[in-house]
C-alpha cells in the first residue's frame, strides 16, 4: 500500500474511535455506569390493594371483610385470604352476611319459592311415588343404591335439574352464569362475568333469564323456543366456531309477549314481595298477580301493584326500571264478559305455548351408546364437554346441592318440541287453561354392565302428566279465538 493511503487509512481509524466513545459515553478512566434498577411499590394494604377494579355501590360501600372475611392486613395472598367466604350471599352463608343488615328480607326469601324451588320438586317427587312433600330442594333425599322409580328422579332432581336454583352460580354457557342466594338476584352477571360489585334493588331482565331461560316461562316472555337436540334440527348451520348457544340450545325467535313489546319488564308485574315472600302458599303471603287485576280494574277497587296510579279514572303502570307511564287497557269485547268467568285469559291470548311432547331422560355410565350420538346438544355444559371431549375416565355429574360428584351421566332427549296449537283443557278450577306435558317424563338407568335396571319409567295414567300454566306470550285474540273455546268448553243444556 502507498504510504501516503496508509497514513490517511490510520487515521479515519482514529476517528471513527473518538467518534463511537462520544456516543456510548465512555471516558477513559472510567468504568461504565450501572443500569438503574425499577424498584417495584409496595402493595398498598387492605383488599384493594389486589382487587383494583371492584367498585361498589353506595348501600354496600363496606369493608370487604365485613361480607367476605379474610384478613385485612395480610401481606401476602395466603395471609388475605385466612377464612375468606368466597360466595357470602350462597344460602348457606347469607345469614351471617346479607341477615346482618337485611334480616327480615333474608329471613323471608329463605322460605320463598325461588329459594326452596318446592312447587318444581314436589310435582315431579309426587308423579314418581312420594307421599310427602318436602320444603325445599335441600331436603331431596340422595341414594347411594338406586332401587325404585321415586330414588331415580331424586337422583335426576339433585344431579341434572336443578342447575338453575340459588345453591349454584348456574351452567357454564354465557349468559346462564350468576351469583349464588341474594346474588343471583341482585348481582349484574354479563358474558358469564361479574359485570360489577354493585348490588342492584331492582333486578334486570337479563337477571331473570340467568334461570328462566331453555322452555321455561321467562324465555317465551321474549319470544324464544328452544331448537331440538338432534343436530338435523339446530340450524342454520354455522361454519365458523363462534358461540351460538348463549344460553346452552340455538332458540327460534318467535312472537314476544304483549308487555315486553310495550317495555315492561319481569318486575313490573312481579313485585319483590312476591319474588322474595312467596305467593299463596303461606300466610300473610302476597296473592299472585292475574291479567283481569288490572286489566279488569273497576274504579273504587285497590291498586293491585304499587307502580300503578289513577289518572282520568283509568289505571296508568310506572315501569320500575324506566319510568315509563304505560296506559292500562279494559276489555271492551263482548267475548270478555262472555267467557271471563270460563276460560283464563291466555286460552285466547296467548300467540303460542310450550309443547314439548315425551322427555326421556337416561342415567348411564356408558354413554357412548350409538343412539344418543346425534343429541351432543344436551342443554347442560358438564354433560356436553364428557360427549365431546371423551377423557377415558368413567363419566360424573355434580350433585348440583353440595357440589359432590357422582358416576355416570344424565342424558336427555325430546320425542317431539312444538310451540302451535296450545294444548286447552279444564283444570281444578273447573275453568279452561292452557296446559303442557311437564310431568310427561320417561326414566331411564343402565348400570356399568349395559344392565337395564330401568327403562321408560314414567308418569301414569297418561292426563297426569298435562298441568296448567300460564304462558309469557300474551298477544290480541284472533279472529279465530273462539276455535279455543267452544271445543272445550262443556255443552249447555237447558233446564
Amino acid at each position: 500500500m502507498p504510504f501516503h493511503l496508509h497514513i490517511k487509512t490510520h487515521a479515519i481509524l482514529v476517528l471513527l474511535c473518538l467518534f463511537a466513545q462520544a456516543f456510548s459515553g465512555c471516558k477513559e478512566g472510567k468504568a461504565p455506569e450501572k443500569p438503574v434498577v425499577q424498584e417495584t411499590p409496595a402493595r398498598p394494604p387492605g383488599c384493594t390493594g389486589c382487587h383494583t377494579d371492584v367498585r361498589l355501590d353506595p348501600s354496600h360501600d363496606l369493608a370487604c371483610t365485613t361480607c367476605h372475611g379474610g384478613n385485612q392486613e395480610g401481606t401476602t395472598q395466603e395471609q388475605a385470604h385466612a377464612g375468606l367466604v368466597v360466595q357470602p350471599a350462597h344460602p348457606d352463608q347469607m345469614q351471617k352476611s346479607c341477615g346482618t343488615c337485611h334480616a327480615s328480607q333474608v329471613a323471608q326469601t329463605a322460605t320463598s319459592l325461588h329459594f326452596t324451588a318446592a312447587t318444581e320438586v314436589n310435582a315431579v317427587r309426587t308423579a314418581f311415588g312420594a307421599q310427602a312433600p318436602l320444603g325445599s330442594l335441600a331436603e331431596i333425599p340422595v341414594h347411594e343404591t338406586i332401587t325404585s322409580p321415586l330414588d331415580l328422579a331424586d337422583d335426576l332432581l339433585r344431579r341434572r335439574c336443578l342447575r338453575c336454583h340459588v345453591y349454584t352460580s348456574g351452567d357454564n354457557y354465557p349468559e346462564t352464569v350468576r351469583g349464588t342466594g341474594c346474588a343471583a338476584c341482585h348481582l349484574a352477571y354479563t358474558s358469564g362475568k361479574m359485570s360489577g360489585h354493585g348490588f342492584s334493588k331492582s333486578p334486570t331482565d337479563s337477571q331473570c333469564l340467568h334461570c328462566h331461560y331453555g322452555n321455561f316461562v321467562g324465555a317465551d316472555y321474549y319470544g324464544r323456543f328452544e331448537h331440538d337436540f338432534n343436530q338435523e334440527y339446530r340450524t342454520p348451520y354455522r361454519t365458523d366456531t363462534t358461540e351460538t348457544r348463549p344460553y346452552g340450545v340455538e332458540f327460534h325467535q318467535l312472537a314476544p309477549d304483549i308487555h315486553q313489546q310495550k317495555g315492561m319488564a319481569c318486575i313490573d308485574c312481579h313485585s319483590g314481595a312476591e319474588l322474595m315472600g312467596g305467593h299463596g302458599a303461606a300466610k300473610g303471603a302476597t296473592p299472585a298477580i292475574t291479567c283481569l287485576a288490572c286489566h279488569g280494574w273497576r274504579k273504587g277497587q285497590p291498586l293491585p301493584l304499587n307502580n300503578l296510579q289513577i289518572e282520568a279514572d283509568r289505571i296508568v303502570l310506572i315501569t320500575r326500571l324506566t319510568g315509563k307511564k304505560l296506559m292500562v287497557p279494559q276489555p271492551v269485547h263482548p267475548a270478555h264478559r262472555q267467557y271471563e268467568k270460563k276460560a283464563h285469559c291466555t286460552v285466547c291470548h296467548s300467540q303460542w305455548s310450550f309443547n314439548d311432547q315425551g322427555t326421556h331422560l337416561l342415567r348411564t355410565e356408558n354413554p357412548d351408546h350409538p343412539a344418543w350420538s346425534r343429541l351432543s346438544v344436551q342443554g347442560s355444559r358438564e354433560v356436553e364437554e364428557q360427549l365431546d371431549n371423551p377423557t377415558g375416565q368413567a363419566p360424573s355429574l355434580r350433585d348440583k346441592i353440595t357440589g359432590t360428584p357422582s358416576p355416570s351421566l344424565w342424558l336427555k332427549g325430546y320425542e317431539l318440541r312444538r310451540w302451535e296449537s296450545p294444548l286447552i283443557g279444564v283444570g281444578v278450577d273447573g275453568m279452561l287453561h292452557i296446559f303442557r306435558p311437564i310431568l310427561g317424563l320417561h326414566l331411564s338407568m343402565v348400570d356399568a354392565n349395559k344392565k337395564v335396571l330401568f327403562d321408560n319409567v314414567g308418569v301414569e295414567p297418561e292426563q297426569q302428566r298435562y298441568l296448567p300454566y300460564t304462558p309469557h306470550t300474551v298477544g290480541k285474540a284472533g279472529a279465530f279465538f273462539s276455535e279455543r273455546l267452544k271445543p272445550n268448553l262443556p255443552i249447555e243444556t237447558k233446564p
